[in-house]
């Protein structure tokens, strides 16, 4: 866990962060090279691996490394390191697909030729497991403006799953609706997957 969060801040730090829109354009998975109605810079089989470890921003990555942080060590302990890294690439290939599924489905095929990058599908499949193996620890979270609750982890991430669930739904029929742009259903395909 701590190595895939060391290499995803690598990636950022000395790949990303000197390019952006280069790294991003070149390393992304594009959903229309799966069916062949695009080609992107790298083969789709390649390329769903490479944008694992790519963000747009540093809200992006800090907020995907501390979801990882927080849930995957457990997830890590219960697995194993080599059980967990599989199990980290399986889900993160997963969620990739899900998404891929759902914008060739129900996008355009402009939507398919938007690349899709970020470790949270993979992240999502570590709550997943989370909410399996670990329903009944507490989560300490900060409810606006003051209040810090500790909630059990069936609840946090089951509220968390729904969320996705109906933002990708309302997705669906309006690409801009609350927070367009974000892989709702690569959430949820990880976390089913997990």
């Amino acid at each position: 866990n701590v190595g895939l969060i060391v290499a995803n801040f690598a990636v950022w730090l000395f790949y990303e962060l000197p390019g952006l829109r280069s790294a991003v354009y070149h390393a992304s998975f594009y959903p229309c090279t799966v069916l062949g109605s695009c080609r992107g810079p790298e083969p789709w089989g390649i390329s769903w691996i490479t944008s694992m470890f790519l963000h747009g921003g540093w809200d992006h990555i800090l907020g995907n490394m501390l979801f990882l942080a927080i849930f995957g060590k457990n997830v890590e302990d219960a697995y194993g390191p080599l059980r967990y890294l599989v199990f980290y690439f399986a889900g993160g290939f997963a969620a990739t697909m899900t998404q891929t599924a759902m914008t060739l489905w129900f996008g355009t095929a402009q939507d398919a030729r938007v690349p899709s990058l970020g470790a949270s599908g993979a992240i999502a499949a570590v709550l997943g497991a989370y909410f399996i193996l670990y329903p009944g620890s507490r989560v300490t979270t900060w409810i606006f403006p003051v209040f810090v609750v500790k909630v059990p982890a069936w609840i946090w991430l089951g509220l968390w799953f729904l969320y996705q669930l109906v933002e990708g739904s309302f997705g669906l029929f309006n690409a801009q609706a609350n927070g367009g742009g974000v892989a709702f259903f690569a959430h949820v395909g990880g976390f089913v997957f997990g």
